[in-house]
């Protein structure tokens, strides 16, 4: 009874905050129009893109069941002003058809690498909420050179990043969790095909499961400066967080040693649905560390 009641209140948490994250998005969002999108193939299926603004590129991967609106819809109108922004849906996420495929991060981050490549793009600044953040990894450490600067919003390279909690908490999903929830409201606006609705979702609910993780090493071996943000209350384990920050050569004294290139912000009174919120705070940060 305890466990059920965990995983009720876990999912009434999500289903509350993505309530707010949508009328968010929606009411002070994205005023702007892209100035291209499309479908790019890649490994077996189209991956949809949108393009803002102009200068150097900065390709903006999203969190699990979210569209390039609902993750981004605040940062891009700002980001695009001195930016190329390039924002992309993962396999079955917003515009890009539901496939078959089995997901994982590996294949999902060779994707993203697969649209820079249809988009004549060698090299970008980077940057991964939740899900895109694991992604975003990946990608750093498949093809570094593919990777100038790298931005992780509230998320981790492995499984054991997460509290218990989080892992433990899709356990019991079931795919009708999710219907009648704001989430299949963004997904039957755009999906081109509303029917695969409910194997969308079982496959995100089967991803979630599988455990991951990139690896300690590897993580040390990224020569690119990375932008840490986390939310203080964000279900990251902040033990976990600040390891990977020391892999990254931080966690010194600046005082007696040279400031590290990567950075680390914990936003307060933060959780992880609503970290992405605080608009001026994010953007503020990335345009410190991007410029």
């Amino acid at each position: 009874m305890k466990k059920l009641f965990n995983t009720l209140t876990i999912l009434k948490a999500i289903l509350l905050t993505s309530v707010i994250l949508f009328t968010a998005a929606r009411s002070n969002g994205q005023q702007i129009k892209p100035a291209s999108s499309g479908y790019a193939p890649v490994n077996g299926i189209k991956v949809y893109y949108e393009i803002y603004g102009q200068g150097k590129p900065l390709v903006l991967i999203h969190g699990a069941f979210y569209t390039i609106e609902m993750n981004w819809g605040q940062l891009i109108p700002e980001l695009s002003k001195t930016r190329k922004i390039i924002a992309i849906e993962m396999q079955g996420h917003g515009h890009t058809p539901y496939s078959d495929r089995k997901l994982d991060i590996a294949t999902l981050a060779s994707d993203v690498e697969g649209v820079m490549d249809y988009l004549k793009v060698d090299s970008a600044d980077i940057a991964g909420y939740s899900m895109g953040g694991s992604v975003a990894y990946q990608l750093i450490v498949k093809s570094p050179k593919r990777v100038n600067k790298l931005v992780i919003i509230s998320s981790t390279y492995k499984t054991d990043g997460w509290l218990p909690v989080i892992n433990g908490g899709f356990k019991d999903f079931k795919p009708d969790f999710f219907d009648h929830t704001p989430i299949k409201t963004a997904y039957d606006a755009v999906a081109p095909d509303k029917t695969k609705w409910r194997k969308f979702i079982e496959q995100m609910i089967a991803f979630a499961a599988v455990p991951f993780n990139v690896g300690d090493a590897n993580i040390a071996k990224i020569t690119s400066p990375v932008l840490l943000i986390s939310g203080d209350n964000d279900g990251l384990d902040k033990v976990e967080l600040m390891k990977t920050y020391q892999l990254m050569g931080g966690g010194v004294s600046a005082d007696l040693a040279p400031m590290p290139k990567s950075h680390l912000a914990i936003v307060p009174a933060q959780g992880h649905v609503s970290l992405m919120m605080q608009t001026k705070t994010i953007l503020g940060y990335m345009n410190d560390f991007l410029k």
